[in-house]
């Protein structure tokens, strides 16, 4: 049981989280969407309480190097847990570096499943180095080592990325893959790229949003059903000129033929590998692989294959049940000892960002906790841009509720805009999503006032704090050819805020800025605004008592 804090007796009222996603503090105002949105109630949070900044990115989130764009999924598991777990990207890199993913069990069956079938390994997953879902060298060395184990056939089902890299940067991952893939193949060993298409377009839907993008993919990949094309380099440049403006994310999708016929369906006896390390985006398409009574779409025909993924997406519902390296263990979250402390907790986000508030907080794990309640709001099925208000009203509406019910000790939320809009690289869109949730915070902060409450505002990485990629040189915005600005989509590597927004103890409590200041320090501060100490493994509270 967590200890009674003896500096601080604890608010009377709620203690509120209120994750603004892909709110960053830029070096800049230049290309910020935050800058340029009105958002008075944020503007008098950061003039008149408490402020300070927090590392969201690389090791202050368990990812390999600082050079390493932090994201939602690491963010939400680092503010749940109170300490830094070292995630996907750093897990596979080192059982890689290490030998021992080869040495695994799943890796051998992947091997000995082809060998007896047909002698293919499939290998679909995000085709980007951009680090948060997946790598391109986790990739290259699973084909190395396939050309070394005897396995004569390798197909490829690239979905490309354009969100977690520049957006219109597929062919510099195309065709360098492609000269790779020349230069490794060789005898009766042959690898070659079978089908792909934009993330947002295909296989990679979540908290099931939209079952038809992983119908699509299905379709693609396992059917060889689409648009054909010579090779993915040739799909990429056609595809572009028939839809011009399209970025990569968007892309559809493409098989790949030689002969008329699809160089990569998914056979019975073949192998399958879906090789992103993250979970959240690797779920749907791994149920469609494994479930028995699957009924989401028509799969038309199902394969008999040995599918494994490069983690385990979902430890509780074993999804999947094969993988090629363990998923941090995640233990002492926040949540799991407030709950044994008895402390009523809500969680509510849209669709889009549910899982992070409730799966990802809690340790990669599913399933309420005693005295956890769960309100999902679900998401609009639209390209973000077109509504960047998305659902923040509703989320409104539900905390406002849930703490005018007086039944939560604590409460979270997540609000998606600044992220998932900040990812269509418009500027205007994403000016709307911060004012969306800013005019959303407004509508919360005075019902938190009401009840005795305090607030920690805080984001989970940056985004919309840069929309464009700026000039290494002027630090202003990169100009395409014809004038106009290159869009950036990706995360940032900028800190984010975190804010005291405290009316019930008159200006007694305040936060302190340290140098390893960062998200897993925040559970350490909800537990003393409650009243107790912080448990033995979370990272030092921030919270200052006047």
């Amino acid at each position: 049981m967590l200890n009674k804090f003896a500096s601080f007796a604890g608010i009377s009222g709620p203690v509120v989280t209120i994750i603004m996603d892909g709110y960053g503090i830029p070096k800049s105002d230049a290309g910020s969407a935050i800058a340029a949105a009105r958002k008075p109630t944020l503007d008098r949070l950061f003039a008149h309480y408490p402020n300070i900044t927090l590392r969201a990115h690389g090791t202050a989130v368990g990812m390999p190097s600082d050079d390493d764009m932090g994201n939602s999924e690491v963010g939400h598991n680092a503010i749940g847990a109170g300490q830094i777990y070292s995630q996907g990207a750093a897990l596979v890199a080192d059982a890689i570096a290490s030998g021992a993913i080869w040495q695994g069990e799943a890796w051998r069956q992947v091997v000995a499943g082809a060998k007896a079938g047909c002698g293919t390994i499939h290998f679909i997953g995000l085709f980007s180095d951009g680090n948060v879902h997946s790598h391109l060298d986790h990739l290259k060395a699973m084909i190395v080592r396939a050309r070394e184990e005897g396995i004569k056939t390798v197909r490829i089902h690239a979905l490309l990325d354009g969100r977690d890299v520049p957006e219109t940067s597929a062919l510099d991952y195309v065709e360098p893959f492609e000269a790779f893939l020349a230069e490794t193949n060789g005898g009766v060993f042959d690898a070659q790229i079978a089908s792909g298409g934009g993330r947002m377009t295909i296989t990679m839907d979540r908290y099931e949003a939209n079952w038809n993008m992983v119908a699509r993919g299905w379709r693609t990949h396992v059917l060889g059903e689409g648009d054909q094309f010579a090779s993915a380099v040739a799909a990429v440049k056609e595809l572009r000129v028939k839809f011009p403006g399209t970025i990569d994310q968007d892309l559809p999708p493409f098989v790949i033929v030689r002969d008329g016929k699809p160089v990569g369906t998914i056979e019975d006896g073949d192998s399958v590998v879906f090789y992103n390390f993250r979970g959240d985006r690797a779920i749907e398409i791994t149920r469609a692989f494994e479930e028995a009574n699957f009924d989401k779409f028509d799969r038309v025909r199902v394969p008999q294959v040995i599918y494994a993924g490069m983690l385990q997406y979902d430890g509780d519902l074993k999804l999947p049940r094969r993988f090629l390296v363990a998923p941090p263990a995640i233990q002492d979250t926040s949540g799991e000892w407030f709950s044994r402390a008895g402390i009523t907790q809500f969680a509510c986000s849209e669709t889009q960002k549910f899982g992070h508030v409730t799966y990802f907080w809690n340790g990669n794990r599913s399933g309420k906790l005693a005295g956890e309640t769960y309100q999902e709001v679900p998401s609009d099925v639209v390209p973000f841009e077109q509504r960047p208000w998305m659902k923040a009203a509703e989320i409104a509406d539900a905390m406002i509720e849930a703490l005018k019910s007086g039944k939560y000790r604590t409460l979270r939320c997540n609000f998606a805009n600044g992220d998932m809009v900040g990812h269509t690289g418009n500027f205007r869109a994403a000016t709307m999503a911060i004012e969306a949730v800013d005019l959303s915070l407004a509508r919360i902060l005075p019902v938190i006032d009401a009840l005795g409450g305090v607030a920690l505002i805080t984001a989970d990485h940056g985004n919309a704090d840069e929309m464009y990629e700026l000039d290494k040189k002027t630090k202003l915005p990169a100009q395409n050819q014809d004038g106009s600005f290159k869009a950036k989509t990706a995360h940032t590597l900028n800190p984010v805020p975190l804010i005291l927004y405290d009316n019930a103890t008159g200006g007694k409590l305040g936060l302190k800025q340290t140098d390893k200041a960062g998200l897993s320090n925040i559970a350490a501060t909800t537990a003393n605004l409650l009243g107790l100490e912080k448990h033995a493994k979370w990272d030092e509270s921030l919270l200052v008592i006047k």
